[in-house]
């Protein structure tokens, strides 16, 4: 109900609600309209707004509870902790679980309280399949509004003129996007290349095995990868002129999920045209750098951009497709992407969602999103430098970005070991393919990512203090591996896991000092 919304997110201000048309919202007895009950309010006990450990709200703030339905189908409209304690019970420990870890997920990150206010509005009633002033519902005025408020957000974020760019803010999230937009300019089995997924491209970008077609791209397109220089690290771009050449894909991607360097887009727009291609980027990772001029601006080479909203953007969950204006390679690229959107592959918008990706959109103009990105990359460059200093193998040798990739071969471990007994330990990271590795299950490396922890405040002192906090736990990987019988990862985990662990007090005081760190720092939106 919009009044207990309301109550909500007026916090410890909490007065009477109000209903929307400005009239006070009954306490208790029936609402009736031509005769016929809408709902009623019963003196019953009250819904709980919990509040915040992290952002010290009140604990408790009472509503009344309305009950809806006519006559023999009514229903009480309760609060989740009311309704359903058992998923209210999981959500409040995850919370926690955000609270108290050390969250280094590169492509995660801590949400507004305004976003989260706009994805859990009323919005999510709202079915508008289409586009604004072309919708197959009534009803969908205010939704046009916010639609078109979204879009003009998205080019003024990234700086676009409007003439020459448009965009589609519709997306689930970025893989959606990136065969929303492969549907767009390409036909079945025409080729396409990306970075390949064990040298730090995206699963979406066609990967496959000698065995397996694993990503849905590469069953319906025929796909080739170009890869990194393992000497150096970096994307090796001789060679993807040379195999572009030979292969004459139609289209190629930039973009990755594990690579800490910029792109050289005016290299890879000379390749595209040699070859008669369109050059997309997916920015999802650096989007936020993107926003705020913190790294090379794909915009200027590429025909088609897209990206997810909720890793550096800090937006909501999905995804958005920049295109431009005018054909190119004789295909009017915003017709083709809006239809591949709908109704290609996807029915109506999640129109919360697009609210709440307004909002961020906003935010993403300001000078404290400026300021927030430079942060994200000084604190994962002070993070590079201090596991250099330590000894540790960094591929490409840094960082440009907000993420670093370790490689974890040189030590005799891998990254699925050292993100277990990291778990443990509130650490949480993930495993990652490095160059040259055999297995996506054991790969040999790990990913950390900064723009989570820079969220809640962290600054280079602090990441300075994340490599030691890593290197501890993976200095206790060595010694519990040292430790298990059995050389595989299924020995490990059981060992590690068992209740004779003879390294559970190592562990538990990483867990200590790793916590004592976080919880002074508050966690964004709840």
């Amino acid at each position: 109900m919009e009044a207990c919304s309301r109550a909500a997110v007026m916090g410890s201000s909490l007065q009477q609600p109000v209903w929307v048309n400005g009239s006070a919202f009954p306490l208790k007895g029936e609402v009736k309209l031509n005769g016929v009950k809408l709902w009623s309010v019963k003196p019953c006990k009250a819904s709980q707004l919990e509040g915040s450990l992290v952002s010290g709200r009140p604990p408790a703030v009472s509503v009344p509870i309305p009950e809806m339905g006519g006559a023999g189908n009514n229903f009480a409209d309760y609060g989740l902790g009311e309704a359903d304690p058992e998923v209210r019970g999981i959500i409040d420990k995850e919370k926690e679980r955000q609270f108290r870890s050390l969250e280094l997920i590169a492509s995660e990150n801590f949400t507004s309280r305004a976003v989260m206010e706009a994805v859990g509005s009323c919005l999510t009633n709202k079915y508008s399949e289409g586009l604004p002033g072309k919708r197959y519902y009534g009803g969908n005025e205010y939704i046009d509004e916010l639609e078109i408020l979204c879009q003009e957000r998205a080019l003024a974020a990234f700086n676009l003129d409007g003439k020459q760019w448009g965009v589609n803010v519709q997306p689930l999230s970025g893989s959606p996007a990136n065969f929303e937009a492969y549907t767009a300019v390409l036909n079945p089995h025409d080729r396409i290349m990306g970075l390949d997924l064990p040298h730090g491209g995206h699963l979406s970008h066609g990967f496959m095995t000698p065995k397996r077609r694993v990503s849905g791209t590469s069953i319906y397109f025929e796909s080739m990868p170009y890869r990194l220089d393992e000497s150096s690290g970096l994307v090796d771009y001789d060679m993807l002129e040379k195999t572009a050449t030979l292969f004459r894909p139609k289209l190629i991607i930039a973009g990755a999920s594990a690579y800490p360097r910029d792109f050289d887009y005016p290299r890879m727009r000379k390749i595209a045209d040699a070859v008669g291609a369109f050059l997309m980027m997916d920015m999802a990772h650096i989007s936020g750098l993107v926003a705020a001029s913190v790294v090379a601006n794909p915009f200027e080479y590429c025909d088609i951009v897209t990206t997810t909203t909720h890793k550096s953007l800090r937006g909501p969950r999905g995804g958005m497709i920049f295109f431009k204006k005018d054909p190119v390679l004789g295909v009017d690229l915003e017709s083709a992407i809006n239809n591949a959107v709908f109704p290609g592959l996807q029915g109506g918008p999640h129109n919360h969602t697009i609210g709440g990706l307004a909002v961020c959109l906003k935010h993403a103009k300001s000078p404290d999103f400026k300021a927030y990105q430079n942060k994200v990359v000084s604190n994962c460059r002070a993070l590079a430098s201090r596991l250099m200093e330590l000894g540790y193998k960094l591929v490409s040798g840094g960082t440009d970005n907000h993420l670093v990739l370790v490689d974890l071969r040189p030590l005799g471990t891998d990254g699925a070991r050292v993100e277990k007994i990291l778990d443990m330990a509130s650490i949480t990271l993930n495993k990652n393919s490095v160059a040259g590795d055999k297995s996506a299950l054991v790969p040999g490396g790990i990913r950390i990512g900064s723009p989570a922890m820079t969220t809640r405040g962290f600054s280079e002192k602090e990441f300075v203090t994340v490599a030691d906090l890593i290197n501890e736990g993976v200095q206790i990987t060595l010694e519990a591996k040292s430790l298990v019988s059995g050389s595989k990862l299924q020995d490990f985990m059981k060992f590690v896991t068992s209740p004779e662990f003879p390294l559970i007090d190592k562990v538990l005081d990483l867990q200590r000092r790793v916590e004592a760190l976080t919880i002074q720092y508050p966690l964004p939106g709840l």
